[in-house]
């Protein structure tokens, strides 16, 4: 049976080793490796790559939110890593913080209650699979400081439980039979009472409903029907620019297509789960390797990868940095090619595709389901370009070698040949396979 990678980070030693024995004696998660800081958190994490990092929350070297920090820096470098949380502090504040940008692959847990019947490893098994947990009495907390007020009617109690358990605003609506603005009316109405009576109340309520109500409003407008719908930077751009659905503008940009050569043979050769975990790791290597050249990470569909350089962000060096990326790509395949023959386990081989030219980027679906996408003639021509190389190879569009600044030496010019979709022969440069050396000459 194929293990959860786990990693752990507590400046206390002694608890630190305390929660590795809670993780080491469940047959399905294995700890990877262990930190005492932020940067030993950041730094072995996103070498490690684990499926879930267990992180406390305060940690050297200023003893703040050092770990909520560093759980989101490593979800950078590998967006599916699960963040499990642990505190001394049923602080709701903390909570809301962690979970700003969405709840998905994230928990908090409170230190004292982790030895209690099997919560933690429940909660890494749920953050591993993309879930949500949240310790109980956070929960209570958050209701506690206008629970206590006496005064609020059982509606707005109800509606309170709701967004206190994270129900999004289209969920409450469906739940109370009414419409989302109309929700999100009741919801500012209600928070707005909660602030007056705060005001009188606890040190800090206000400030935590605030927070709460920043945290909600983020997650609904942006986090679901952006964030979590669009490629990273683009939300950001949607949300400054505008734009509708349906609306598209002209760029120029590169496209890069890869793929996994002989991958249906892997897959028929592999348990379900074994692959699975290989994609997971396949796929934030790939990640990486293009957010690390400014690319926009388009779709992961099965063992392809689509990403594109020039937008939603123009860039005047696309070309560029999609041929550095395909490299860092090949690179980082080759990295967990050798890690995973040592597992006894297949590697895999990657053919890339680059092609350059006009394209039109648009948002495309509806409300409920948006996608960023980049069509065109260059996106067609890119999936051709792609077949043609074997493992280990990246084959270039005449169009993306002429805006090449920086050129590789060893490279093979193509006899021109017909591709599906195209009457004209099409001409091409090969690199050749490449294990570590540099692209460009």
């Amino acid at each position: 049976m194929d293990s959860i990678s786990v990693f752990l980070a507590d400046d206390n030693l002694i608890v630190r080793e305390g929660v590795r024995a809670l993780v080491n004696r469940e047959p399905d998660l294995e700890v990877v490796g262990v930190a005492a800081d932020h940067d030993e958190l950041v730094r072995g994490a996103v070498a490690a790559a684990p499926q879930v990092v267990v992180t406390d929350i305060r940690m050297p070297p200023s003893f703040q939110r050092e770990g909520i920090e560093a759980a989101k820096e490593v979800r950078r470098h590998h967006p599916g890593t699960g963040i499990v949380v642990l505190s001394q502090y049923d602080d709701p504040e903390y909570a809301i913080s962690l979970l700003s940008e969405g709840a998905a692959g994230y928990a908090y847990q409170l230190k004292d209650r982790i030895a209690e019947g099997d919560q933690l490893v429940q909660a890494i098994r749920a953050v591993a699979c993309g879930g949500t947990a949240l310790d109980p009495a956070i929960v209570d907390s958050l209701m506690r400081p206008v629970t206590t007020d006496g005064d609020m009617g059982d509606d707005d109690e109800e509606l309170l439980r709701l967004v206190a358990e994270g129900k999004p605003i289209k969920a409450i609506a469906v739940a109370r039979r009414t419409t989302p603005e109309a929700v999100a009316d009741d919801v500012e109405q209600l928070f707005l009472h909660m602030a007056q009576e705060a005001s009188s109340g606890a040190s800090g309520a206000l400030r935590r409903l605030r927070l709460l109500h920043q945290a909600i409003v983020d997650r609904e407008e942006q986090g679901q029907s952006l964030s979590r719908l669009l490629p990273g930077g683009i939300a950001d751009k949607v949300r400054r620019e505008g734009g509708h659905i349906g609306e598209s503008e002209a760029v120029v940009v590169t496209v890069l297509m890869s793929d996994i050569r002989g991958y249906s043979g892997i897959a028929e050769r592999t348990s379900p789960t074994a692959l699975a975990a290989q994609l997971n790791e396949h796929r934030a290597a790939m990640n990486g390797a293009i957010l690390g050249e400014g690319g926009t990470v388009m779709q992961f569909v099965g063992d392809a990868v689509m990403a594109v350089f020039g937008a939603p962000i123009a860039q005047d060096d696309h070309a560029d940095r999609a041929l550095v990326a395909a490299h860092a790509m090949h690179a980082a395949q080759h990295g967990l090619n050798d890690r995973w023959r040592a597992q006894g386990r297949e590697p895999f081989g990657l053919g890339i595709g680059l092609s350059t030219g006009d394209a039109a980027a648009a948002l495309l679906g509806s409300e409920e389901r948006l996608e960023y996408t980049i069509v065109g003639d260059t996106v067609n021509l890119t999936q051709r370009l792609q077949q043609w190389a074997e493992e280990g190879e990246t084959v270039l569009s005449e169009p993306t070698w002429a805006a090449l600044r920086d050129r590789p030496s060893a490279v093979t010019a193509l006899e021109p040949a017909l591709v599906k979709g195209r009457r004209a022969p099409v001409a091409a440069y090969k690199l050749p396979r490449v294990a570590g050396e540099p692209v460009a000459g």
